[in-house]
């Protein structure tokens, strides 16, 4: 019986856990919803930004060492 209770324990807490933070969970308003939709999309420029900036550095670079050989 021991053994069927160390299997079935750690799934009854993640049960627990799961229920619990369902309870806590709530559905943004509009406003919460905006501010995190302008966050994300001011994160994908910048990050858009900085892979175009690298990637215009270190073309030239990649041609100056490979096309010199």
């Amino acid at each position: 019986m021991d053994a069927i209770d160390s299997v079935f324990d750690p799934l009854r807490e993640f049960a627990k856990d799961s229920v619990r933070l369902v309870k806590r969970c709530h559905k943004p308003d509009r406003k919460e919803f905006t501010k995190v939709a302008v966050r994300t999309a001011i994160g994908f420029v910048v990050m858009g930004f900085v892979g175009f900036f690298v990637k215009l550095i270190f073309i030239p670079i990649n041609n100056i060492i490979v096309g010199s050989s």
